[in-house]
């Protein structure tokens, strides 16, 4: 079957456009006339220009994360149920729309005509990674494809879940700080300078605090047109060092030094490691391929460096535990339960309980980590708006005075 994309009219006359699955030319006009509409123009998806264009879906369009788990996991329920592989993909065409129904027609096509189901997904890497197809190849090798599907699964739920705590424990700080920049700015705009004219010509010296204020206040509203263009171009900078290798090595480098950002980084670095290198390993992907696989899903540029230090030290001599541990990413207890797994015979099974362990006191990390900033970021928030309270309040009490007298 082949993807064909077309555009009709309805009985109402309105226009309709959409894509259906089909042998030929001929059975996709019979469906489109089928649902009461009448076809002006069908074309095979291939040889569209439109946004349903394959060749543009390869290099443009992405599948997004959601539905890459819900691809994995139903396949992985419908090989389990004793469907066959290409039976499973046309299920799931029926099931999908978008994006994600146009690639499985193509991985289905690609494995009608001789491809293996990982050589179909590694055609897309930016929806598939490498671990994703290494780990299909091992299970189409091993004829256990829906067991290392299910692992998949459950591997693509947990990193989804992991990221979204660890974003929100920082995001939900940078909110409240945007909060409290905004309402100064707005004080700062309009409330300051009107109170700064009350002030004039009353005669004596303003608080510190006051004159503080009124001085920010007047930089902001005279000199924006400078101020904007200083934050855009700072920006920009940024974004462009950001790009460069040093720029990038130095801004990774920095978030080993902060404390919270720090343990982090370490801490999804051995997530991450040891839970894709345990199900490497428990796939049958010899150890060498599998440690050139982990390393470069890592995203810091420093704990890469180390990594792949140690996977030349490993390759050549063995010892996982004992070179890992050189790197001083690994804590103790993780290295101490490599060491056994490595010694006993069963290191995939301790690299997966590793990961297991971590995640979740990355995760509890997280959790607390939101608990404790709250109170934090309520103390910043009493400070800011005490400061300009005080600096208004003050200088009306001593208008108060002054008319009393």
């Amino acid at each position: 079957m082949a993807l064909y994309t077309y555009q009709a009219l309805s009985r109402e006359g309105k226009k309709v456009q959409g894509s259906i699955d089909a042998s030929s030319l001929a059975l996709a006009r019979e469906q489109i006339v089928r649902q009461g509409l009448y076809p002006v123009k069908i074309a095979l998806a291939t040889q569209t220009t439109g946004v349903a264009g394959f060749s543009f879906l390869k290099y443009f369009r992405r599948v997004s994360f959601k539905d890459k788990i819900f691809f994995t996991k139903q396949l992985s329920m419908l090989l389990k149920s004793g469907v066959p592989l290409l039976n499973a993909l046309e299920l799931l065409i029926d099931q999908s729309s978008g994006t994600l129904r146009s690639l499985i027609v193509t991985i289905k096509d690609d494995i009608k005509e001789g491809k293996s189901f990982a050589e179909a997904l590694g055609k897309y890497p930016s929806t598939f990674e490498n671990i994703y197809i290494q780990l299909v190849k091992a299970g189409e090798a091993s004829g256990k494809l829906e067991l290392i599907l299910d692992r998949l699964t459950t591997y693509l739920e947990r990193r989804e879940e992991l990221s979204k705590k660890i974003r929100g424990a920082f995001r939900y700080p940078l909110i409240q700080l945007s909060i409290v920049g905004i309402v100064v700015t707005v004080l700062l705009t309009y409330a300051v300078p009107q109170i700064a004219q009350t002030f004039e010509g009353q005669g004596g010296e303003l608080p510190i605090t006051t004159r503080i204020l009124i001085s920010m206040s007047h930089f902001l509203t005279h000199y924006y047109y400078i101020l904007i263009p200083i934050v855009i171009g700072l920006f920009v900078i940024y974004r462009l060092w950001k790009a460069t290798p040093f720029g990038a090595r130095a801004l990774d480098a920095l978030k080993l030094k902060i404390p919270v950002v720090s343990y982090f980084a370490r801490t999804s670095a051995v997530v991450q490691f040891s839970q894709t290198l345990g199900m490497l390993i428990e796939a049958g992907v010899n150890l060498a391929e599998a440690l050139s696989i982990v390393v470069k899903i890592v995203d810091n540029r420093i704990l890469v460096d180390a990594l792949n230090e140690a996977r030349e030290n490993i390759i050549k001599q063995g010892k996982v535990a004992e070179y890992l541990k050189q790197t001083k990413i690994f804590p103790p207890v993780a290295i101490y339960l490599i060491s056994t797994g490595e010694q006993s015979g069963h290191l995939d099974t301790m690299l997966i309980t590793v990961a297991d362990y971590y995640e979740t006191e990355l995760s509890d990390f997280a959790d607390s980590l939101t608990s404790k900033i709250d109170p934090l970021m309520l103390v910043v928030m009493a400070v800011v708006v005490g400061f300009v309270v005080i600096s208004v309040v003050s200088p009306l009490v001593g208008l108060g005075e002054l008319a009393s007298k």
